[in-house]
C-alpha cells in the first residue's frame, strides 16, 4: 500500500509517520508514502504556484502547470502509476465513508492531490482527477488536513497494523458492524472514584450476553444518533430477526427506559413462534 501525496506543505505528513498506529506500521514498511511539493516545479524566481481567478473575485487559484508536473513525477514514481486512482479532496465530492477506505485497503494505494486557496484551476481537475471526496459540508484551510484523515483510516485497516486482527472489524460503520456505530466500552477499574459500574453483563465472562448487549447497544446508538445509518443497513438486510425484535421494542421507549432496562444486561425477547 503505497500513497503519493501532491502537496504545498509536505511536513504535514509527518503526523502519519511519526505518530501512533500509522507511525509504527510505516515503521515497520506495511506502507509508503511519498510527497510531492509543486514548488519543486516551478521555473521562476517566485517559485509561484497561484494567481489571481479569471473573472476577478477574492483569493487565488492553484495554477495547474506545477500540479501536472507533480502528478507525472508522482506516477512515474510508481509502479501502478498508468492506473492509480487520482483523489482530490474537495468541498463537492461525494462523503468519505468507511466502506472507501476498505477498497482503498485491499488496492496498491492511492495518489491524493490537496488544494489550498480558492481552488485548483479547473482544467487540472478535469484532465487528471478520477474521484472527489468530502469529509462533510464544512470548509478546510487546505486538503492536507482531510487527506491526513484518509491515510488513518485507510492504513489501519491494512493487515498487522492494529494489535488485534479483529480490531477494525468492530469500528463504527465497518461491515462486521452491518454499518452500524460501535457500542460503549469499558475498562478498568469496576468501580469509579465517583463510584460509577462497569455494566454488570461486561463481568459475566457469558459471551453470548454480552454479545448481545453489545448489539442491542449498537442498535440503540445508531437509531437514536444516526437513523440514516440504520436505514442504510435495513435496506441492505444487514440485520436479522432479533436485531428486528429488539428495534420494535425499542421505537415507543424514552432514553431514561432503554438506559435502565440495558444498564446491566441485554434485553432477553420472547422467541416469534413458528
Amino acid at each position: 500500500m503505497r500513497f503519493d501525496v501532491i502537496s504545498l506543505f509536505p511536513q504535514m505528513f509527518s503526523a502519519v509517520t511519526q505518530f501512533g498506529v500509522t507511525g509504527r506500521a510505516w515503521q515497520k514498511g506495511l506502507w509508503q508514502l511519498s510527497c510531492w511539493d509543486p514548488r519543486a516545479y516551478t521555473t521562476n524566481v517566485h517559485r509561484t504556484v497561484d494567481d489571481r481567478p479569471y473573472g476577478g473575485g477574492p483569493g487565488m487559484v492553484m495554477l495547474s502547470d506545477p500540479l501536472e508536473q507533480a502528478l507525472a513525477q508522482a506516477k512515474a514514481d510508481r509502479a501502478d502509476g498508468a492506473t492509480a486512482p487520482v483523489v482530490l479532496m474537495s468541498p463537492a465530492g461525494k462523503p468519505f465513508e468507511q466502506s472507501t477506505a476498505q477498497q482503498w485497503a485491499q488496492g496498491q494505494g492511492v495518489i491524493l492531490v490537496c488544494g489550498r486557496y480558492e481552488g485548483i484551476d479547473q482544467r487540472f481537475i478535469d484532465s487528471h482527477i478520477t474521484a472527489e471526496y468530502s469529509l462533510g459540508d464544512f470548509v478546510l484551510s487546505g486538503g492536507e488536513f482531510a487527506a491526513l484523515a484518509m491515510i488513518d483510516s485507510t492504513v489501519r485497516l491494512l493487515p498487522g497494523v492494529l494489535n488485534h486482527e479483529h480490531s477494525a472489524q468492530a469500528d463504527s460503520f465497518h461491515a462486521g458492524l452491518g454499518g452500524l456505530l460501535d457500542s460503549p466500552h469499558y475498562t478498568r477499574p469496576e468501580v469509579d472514584p465517583a463510584q460509577r459500574v462497569v455494566p454488570a453483563v461486561l463481568l459475566s465472562g457469558d459471551h453470548q450476553a454480552i454479545a448481545l448487549w453489545r448489539r442491542q447497544q449498537s442498535l440503540w446508538l445508531t437509531a437514536s444518533r444516526r437513523p440514516d445509518l440504520l436505514q442504510r443497513a435495513c435496506a441492505a438486510n444487514n440485520l436479522d430477526a432479533a436485531d428486528e425484535a429488539f428495534l420494535q421494542w425499542l421505537a415507543d421507549k424514552d432514553e431514561a427506559t432503554v438506559r435502565a432496562q440495558l444498564q446491566h444486561a441485554p434485553l432477553y425477547l420472547p422467541k416469534k413462534k413458528k
